[in-house]
């Protein structure tokens, strides 16, 4: 389908073009910036609200700031399509998060422009501030170093490490706090009843109308910018007297708040600030989904909702005419509270993802027992295990990628203090279209190394309901033992999922289909792959055994060493890294016991895979259906090829 840009924005093949333009003009380009995101998304999908939300924004940073050479941050990311758009991306924009086209974030690889890449939040302000830190070590003194960062981004410690160092610092940073008052979910926490404290302060209004009126004064008149910047220090201390400010206790100089839909006024105020040096806050109002009015209205539903009518903002559904099965994550989410409402002990805990982890079921049927602490993953981590240690039954559950920021205290605050807490693991495996950044890679590996950790993945919905019971029991909470279970983005395999709960033994797989020739061991949703592979190949005359093995650690000994007394030939299947992951679990325990079976390892290999669709990426990574086929042939001897990995 073909959309073509708005007669302003199809000239604009970069920020050169942008800037060439009269500034009267900008507020066409930001209407027609707005249309086309509008028209792509509706047709290709994509994040939607948080681009919205910022053209006016984008605009007036490329059009004021010298970039590539200036260097342009945003954090996150899903506030980027604007920024690709006008950066030589606009007509390969369709391919946003399409497999082979564009990242749906910022990517070094993909343009200079992109400064640095994202995809998980609060990064900004410390690679902006090593930047300028950098830039100062070259003895440039020019270059700007802008950071973009949501008020959701700002609850993350990260965000706060480098403001402080920032503050002590003579970088010329400018950092720009884009306040919506979302995420991805409603913010939540202190600093967002203080951030709205400042926008409906008298006094702070006071500020912007005195300091921007004192600059566009002094800035008409050629005063320089130090004369500047001590005026408006002075305007500060005369209206802060009564009020501190968070980000002047930090040694940023604070602007704003301001309207960050008026590119009139953000121009002049950008153009002001970047002859003020060193380091310095604005702080922008914005509407998550601005200009497109479902999207302001439900910002949380606009995130990314996939393809819609533009004209009616209907989101389109797939219609099916028989029982789908559930989401993982709704699984969780209902299986949790019909826990909660048996077990007063369970607790519920969440950094900032209530809706995308389901959580927000919980939230809403026993809003006391439930938490979202922000983006704060390490705290999401301590905070469940303080709980843990007088009782509480805790269901910590975090995106598997971002699990990663936590490991520290999975390993100081849980594992070595014994702590039972249940880590729930949603987007395990390949993500999709999100990419690289969000991969749910490595927490087999990383996970299963750490002692009095147990590893866990269900194959269906129906396994992790039983292990989200089985984890909650008190002689499984009483084993002073860390519960990992991990689960899939998407789809599970049972219409019917709401089966009765029943108790699973620690570290014992099952036999799922009986075989003579080779041993398959899956471990997670993977196992339908291998299953459906061997089931195929039953038919062909080739008899594989199927096996899973439920948990990484601790391996079923038992099962495994009658899987090597009976085969000779076994592929392992996981949907996570192979290096160190289940089938090196595997491996490790054949070497360690004397075995010489011929051991194939099917996962994601040691490379960074990008986006796509996860059938998609499972059939690059070798280990989907047909890849299982076909390493099954060459095992048993048959003429039959593998696809290069």
């Amino acid at each position: 389908m073909l959309i073509t840009p708005g007669k302003l924005l199809s000239k604009i093949n970069s920020p050169e073009d942008l800037r060439k333009l009269d500034a009267s003009e900008l507020p066409r380009v930001c209407n027609e910036l707005r249309q086309y995101i509008i028209d792509i998304v509706s047709v290709y999908g994509g994040h939607f609200g948080a681009s919205l939300g910022v053209v006016e924004l984008t605009v007036a940073l490329h059009y004021v700031f010298n970039t590539p050479d200036d260097q342009l941050l945003w954090d996150v990311g899903h506030q980027a399509y604007g920024h690709k758009i006008l950066t030589g991306r606009r007509d390969t924009f369709h391919t946003n998060r399409t497999m082979g086209g564009l990242s749906g974030f910022p990517n070094r690889k993909e343009s200079r422009y992109d400064a640095f890449g994202v995809g998980h939040s609060s990064t900004s302000i410390s690679a902006a501030l090593g930047m300028a830190v950098a830039s100062g070590l070259e003895n440039n003194k020019q270059r700007q170093h802008i950071a973009v960062i949501g008020d959701g981004a700002m609850t993350a410690g990260l965000a706060f490490e480098g403001m402080n160092h920032a503050g002590a610092s003579d970088s010329n940073l400018l950092i720009i706090l884009n306040d919506n008052c979302m995420s991805i979910d409603p913010n939540v926490g202190a600093l967002k009843a203080y951030l709205t404290d400042i926008t409906t302060s008298q006094t702070y209004n006071k500020i912007r109308d005195e300091a921007w009126h004192l600059l566009g004064k002094l800035s008409n008149f050629g005063i320089s910018a130090q004369e500047i910047v001590s005026k408006v220090q002075n305007v500060l201390k005369s209206t802060l007297l009564n009020q501190s400010n968070l980000f002047e206790s930090l040694g940023l100089r604070y602007f704003g708040p301001i309207d960050g839909h008026d590119i009139d006024h953000l121009t002049h105020v950008l153009s002001d600030l970047r002859h003020i040096p060193g380091p310095k806050l604005l702080h922008c109002l914005t509407v998550k989904g601005k200009g497109y009015g479902p999207a302001e209205k439900d910002q949380t539903k606009w995130h990314a909702p996939g393809l819609f009518d533009k004209v009616t903002g209907e989101i389109q559904k797939k219609v099916y005419h028989a029982p789908q099965p559930p989401k993982y994550q709704d699984v969780f989410g209902h299986t949790l509270v019909e826990l909660a409402e048996k077990n007063k002990k369970i607790i519920g805990v969440t950094p900032a993802m209530p809706s995308g982890s389901s959580m927000n079921i919980m939230m809403k049927a026993l809003p006391e027992r439930a938490f979202d602490v922000g983006i704060a993953e390490q705290h999401a981590v301590t905070f469940s295990a303080g709980m843990a240690t007088r009782g509480s039954v805790v269901f910590c559950n975090i995106y598997s990628t971002f699990m990663q920021r936590a490991y520290d205290q999975v390993i100081h605050d849980v594992c070595i203090q014994g702590l039972p807490v249940i880590f729930c693991l949603d987007r395990a495996g390949l993500a999709g279209a999100d990419g690289a950044t969000h991969h749910g890679a490595y927490d087999i590996a990383y996970m299963r190394c750490i002692p009095n950790m147990i590893v866990a993945a269900p194959m269906n919905e129906q396994e992790l309901r039983n292990m989200m019971y089985t984890a909650q029991l008190e002689d499984t909470q009483a084993g002073s033992r860390a519960f990992t279970i991990r689960y899939p983005r998407g789809q599970g395999v049972m219409p019917h999922w709401h089966t009765p709960f029943e108790q699973l033994a620690i570290g014992k797989g099952r036999l799922v289909k009986e075989g003579k020739s080779i041993a398959v061991l899956s471990l997670g949703h993977v196992g339908n792959f291998a299953l459906a592979a061997c089931e195929k190949l039953e038919k062909e005359g080739i008899s594989a055994a199927h096996y899973d093995l439920r948990f990484a650690k601790p391996l079923d000994r038992t099962l495994l060493h009658d899987i090597f007394g009976r085969f000779d030939k076994v592929i392992t299947v996981e949907d996570g890294c192979i290096q160190g992951g289940f089938g090196s679990a595997v491996l490790e325990f054949a070497a360690d016991n004397g075995y010489k079976a011929d051991i194939r390892r099917l996962g994601i290999p040691d490379e960074v895979i990008e986006h796509g669709e996860q059938p998609e990426l499972h059939h690059l990574c070798g280990y989907d259906q047909e890849a299982i086929e076909k390493h099954i042939f060459a095992l048993v001897g048959l003429p039959q090829s593998i696809p290069d990995l």
